[in-house]
C-alpha cells in the first residue's frame, strides 16, 4: 500500500492537566474522504488543530506525505499542502467575500493563479459570485460556510480538513454543503471531515473513525459504521 497522505501515530494532547486526546492513531490515504465522528468534547477538533499546527502534541507523531510535521507552525503547514476550515467558519466579518478568498491565497504570489482559484470557487459556489462584494457578516450561515470552504481551497491544498460544517445550518443546506465536499474530492483533494451529523457524514465518506473521550474506539468503512447497531444507537438515535 502507498504511503498515507496523513498518518497520525499515538498522539496525545493536553490542555493544562486535562488530556484532550489520548494515544490517537489514524491514517488517511490520498484521494479519500475520511470522517471522524464522536460526541461534543470527545477530542475531534483538538485532533484537527494538532494536524493544522495550532496545537503542538505532547507526544506521538504526525506525518504528511511521509514527513514529520508535528510541531511545525500553522503558517508553514499551509505551504505543505494542508488547509483547515475551523468550526464556526471564522471569516473576516468586515471584509467582502472576494477579500476573504484573497486572504485564503496568501501563500500564492502569482496573481493569475489567485484569480483562477477565485473563479473556480465561484463555479463551485455560484452564490458567492453574486455576493462577491458583500461583507461576510451580512450573509446567511450557509453562505458563510460556503465562503469558508472556498477560502480553504484558495491555497490549492492536497488535504482539506473540515471541522463541523453543519453547525448552525438548516438540514437542506447541510446536504448542499456536503455535496460540495464530494465535488471537491472528485477534483483530487483528499478530505478529513469532522461532522456532528453522523449519518450524513458517513454517506459521503469512504472510511471513518469513532472517537470517545479522546480515544479512537472504532474504525471501519463508512458502510460498516452506518450498519453498526452501536453507532446507529449512539449517534443517529436509531
Amino acid at each position: 500500500m502507498s504511503v498515507p497522505i496523513l498518518q497520525i501515530s499515538d498522539v496525545s494532547c493536553y490542555y493544562g492537566a486535562i488530556r484532550a486526546i489520548n494515544g490517537v492513531s489514524l491514517e488517511v490515504q490520498r484521494g479519500e474522504i475520511v470522517a471522524i465522528i464522536g460526541a461534543n468534547g470527545s477530542g475531534k477538533s483538538t485532533l484537527m488543530k494538532s494536524v493544522a499546527g495550532l496545537i503542538r502534541p505532547n507526544s506521538g507523531g504526525i506525518k504528511f506525505e511521509g514527513a514529520e510535521i508535528s510541531g511545525v507552525p500553522a503558517n508553514r503547514i499551509i505551504y505543505k499542502g494542508i488547509s483547515y476550515v475551523p468550526e464556526g467558519r471564522r471569516l473576516f466579518a468586515n471584509l467582502s467575500v472576494r477579500e476573504n478568498l484573497e486572504l485564503g491565497a496568501f501563500s500564492e504570489r502569482d496573481r493569475r493563479l489567485v484569480d483562477e482559484r477565485i473563479e473556480a470557487a465561484f463555479e463551485l459556489f455560484p452564490i458567492l459570485k453574486e455576493r462577491e462584494r458583500q461583507l461576510a457578516q451580512t450573509m446567511s450561515g450557509g453562505e458563510q460556510q460556503m465562503c469558508a470552504i472556498a477560502r480553504g481551497l484558495m491555497s490549492d491544498p492536497k488535504l482539506l480538513m473540515l471541522d463541523e460544517l453543519s453547525l448552525g445550518l438548516m438540514p437542506s443546506l447541510v446536504e448542499k454543503v456536503l455535496e460540495s465536499v464530494v465535488e471537491i474530492n472528485k477534483k483530487g483533494v483528499t478530505v478529513l471531515l469532522v461532522e456532528q451529523m453522523v449519518q450524513e457524514a458517513l454517506e459521503i465518506a469512504s472510511r471513518a473513525y469513532v472517537i470517545q473521550v479522546g480515544r479512537i474506539v472504532r474504525e471501519g468503512t463508512a458502510d460498516e459504521l452506518l450498519n453498526s447497531d452501536e453507532v446507529r444507537k449512539a449517534y443517529m438515535g436509531m
